[in-house]
Order: structure tokens, then sequence, then C-alpha cells
């Protein structure tokens, strides 16, 4: 059965937050909440977490997982980024956003597209998220907690718990944080392509 944390939205408890991170380190798969939407997370070199957000979303090798980081000094540790492009990402972070950027070479060979070598970055607008990750240290291997064939994500805490109980180890609940998964853009070729519209205004990008 997997451990449900009831954690404030805004204040969250440290002990809490602190609780959670040990797992995390453990080895635990966890669903937690962002700005944009319920994601599963675990650490960046737990093997067995990413195989099974694999299995939890029927993903295939082409799929890009985000690096969940906590700023954009962390996030500049996995990228490569140039100077326009890095002045783009900057004014838009944190929040709903995904980008798709090269990887450098601390970035796990499997989390990589088997044919761009890039990978998924984001620094989210939310409390608990970035506690989260201010108490680890270190960026969260994620992917949006959205079911095969299903439309939306999952949003209540409640019933992450109910229907994934055997499938992840811990559930983080701070209430209703939406349906919309983030705004994906790939920088990719140096130029920004919107590849999924989602919460993150894409004007800026277009």
């Amino acid at each position: 059965m997997a451990k449900y944390f009831d954690v404030h939205p805004e204040n969250p408890q440290r002990r809490t937050i602190s609780n959670v991170a040990d797992g995390v380190r453990s080895g635990e798969l966890i669903a937690y909440p962002t700005d944009s939407c319920f994601a599963l997370g675990c650490q960046l070199g737990n093997r067995d977490g990413l195989s099974r957000i694999r299995s939890i979303r029927n993903l295939d090798d082409r799929h890009h997982f985000t690096l969940v980081c906590q700023d954009f000094a962390q996030l500049g540790q996995f990228v490569h980024i140039d100077n326009d492009v890095f002045r783009a990402i900057k004014a838009a972070t944190p929040g709903s956003y995904t980008f798709i950027l090269p990887a450098t070479k601390e970035v796990p060979r499997q989390l990589l597209h088997p044919k761009k070598k890039t990978v998924g970055v984001r620094i989210p607008d939310h409390a608990v998220a970035q506690a989260l990750l201010a108490e680890l240290g270190e960026p969260l291997l994620s992917s949006t907690l959205l079911l095969p064939d299903e439309d939306e994500p999952l949003t209540q805490g409640w019933e992450i718990k109910e229907r994934l109980d055997h499938v992840v180890d811990a559930v983080v609940d701070s209430g209703d944080c939406g349906t919309e998964p983030t705004t994906v853009i790939d920088f990719s070729s140096g130029e920004a392509e919107v590849v999924r519209r989602g919460a993150g205004d894409i004007s800026r990008f277009e």
C-alpha cells in the first residue's frame, strides 16, 4: 500500500517533506503535485522507478522524460543552453513549461531520446514541489500522471491513492492542482517549437 502524505499547499510541513525525500532517496516512486497537474517522480538514477513509470503510463523509448529542477542553476547542470535560449527560458521560469534541450553527460543515457539525445527540463511554480526539490538537493525524474487511454491527468490525491495504491510507494497531496499538463517547447534546434499547448502561455514563444 502507498503511503499518503497530506501537505499544506502554501506552507509545507518540513518533517513531512523530509519523510517524502527520504523515501525518494531510498528508491521510492511517488505521485506529487506541481503547478500544472500531478506527476510521477523518482530519483534521477532510479532504474526501477523509471521502468515503473514506463509501465504505469505505457510509454515507449521515444518518450521525453522530464527532470524537474529547483532552480535555473540546477537546470543548467543537465542541459546545454545557448545565450538566446537562456534568456527565453529564464524569462518563463518558474512556470508551467517543459523545455526540451540537448542533454549533458550528467543525464543517464536511459533517459535520453534515442536519436536526439535530448531531455525535458522544468522549474515548477509550486510550493510543495519546490520544498521537496530543496530537500532533495537534486532534480526529480518525472512524467505527467496521465494514465493510458485517459484524456486528462488524475488531479485528486485520494483518487490517485485509490487507483495506484499498489504501483506507487507514496502519494503527496496538497489539494487540487489542475488538469492541464505543461506547455512543451522544443529548443533542441536552437529555435522554439511548440510541441504541446498546455498550462503555460505560448505567446512568448510564437
